[in-house]
C-alpha cells in the first residue's frame, strides 16, 4: 500500500495509457483534441464578475488535467490546440476571439503560460502519480500560470505597484485555485484506482 504522504507508486492505472508514448495515434489526438475542448468548456463556466481586471473561472482545471492525464507533450499540444482554437473561434472567457482579443487581453499572460504549465505538471507527474504527488505537481504548475499572469497583467494593466499585480493577479485567487488543484487531484486519483495492475 502507498502511503499517503508518498509521491510516487508502483501502481500502473488504465487510465496512465492516455500518456503513454507508445499510445496509438488515435488515441493521443483524441487526448489531446478531448483536453482541448474540456479547457474551452472550462472557460465558459466563469463568473464574468470583473471587480478587477482577472475573471473567476474552471479554466485552469482543465490545464491541471490535461498535464496529469497526457502527460508532458500531449498536454502541452492540447493546450496549444486550445489557444488556437481561440484565435477562430470564442473559446477564451468572453466573447472575443483571434490574435487582437488574445494579445489585448489583460488575462494574456495566463493563456500563454498554459502550455509550460502542462508541461511541467505533465512532467512531474510521470513519476508523481500519487495525489500527494499530482497535488504537488499542479501546485508548481499553477506557478507558472501564475507568474506568467501577474508579470503580463502589471504591464498592460499599468499597475502603479508590483504588489497590487499580485494582489489582483494572484492572491485573490490562491484559495480558488487550491481548490481546483484538489478537486483534480481527487478526480485523477479516483479514475486511476478503476483498474490496473502493481509492478
Amino acid at each position: 500500500m502507498t502511503n499517503a504522504l508518498s509521491l510516487k507508486t508502483t501502481y500502473s492505472a488504465l487510465v496512465d495509457r492516455l500518456r503513454e508514448e507508445n499510445a496509438s495515434a488515435l488515441l493521443q489526438v483524441a487526448g489531446v483534441v478531448g483536453f482541448a475542448l474540456i479547457t474551452a468548456l472550462c472557460a465558459q463556466v466563469n463568473f464574468r464578475v470583473y471587480l478587477w481586471e482577472v475573471p473567476i473561472t474552471l479554466q485552469t482545471a482543465g490545464v491541471y488535467a490535461s498535464g496529469l492525464y497526457l502527460g508532458w507533450r500531449n498536454g502541452l499540444l492540447a493546450q496549444l490546440l486550445y489557444l488556437v482554437l481561440g484565435l477562430f473561434l470564442p473559446v477564451y472567457v468572453g466573447d472575443g476571439y483571434g490574435p487582437s482579443y488574445l494579445f489585448g487581453a489583460t488575462t494574456a499572460g495566463y493563456l500563454l503560460s498554459y502550455p509550460v504549465a502542462a508541461a511541467v505538471i505533465g512532467t512531474l507527474s510521470k513519476r508523481w502519480k500519487t495525489f500527494s504527488g499530482s497535488t504537488l505537481a499542479m501546485l508548481l504548475g499553477a506557478a507558472v500560470v501564475f507568474t506568467g499572469g501577474v508579470i503580463w497583467l502589471h504591464y498592460v494593466a499599468g499597475h502603479g505597484t508590483w504588489m497590487e499585480s499580485i494582489d489582483k493577479g494572484f492572491l485573490r485567487f490562491v484559495v480558488i485555485d487550491v481548490l481546483k488543484v484538489v478537486g483534480v487531484g481527487l478526480l485523477y486519483s479516483a479514475t486511476r484506482a478503476l483498474g490496473g495492475t502493481t509492478k
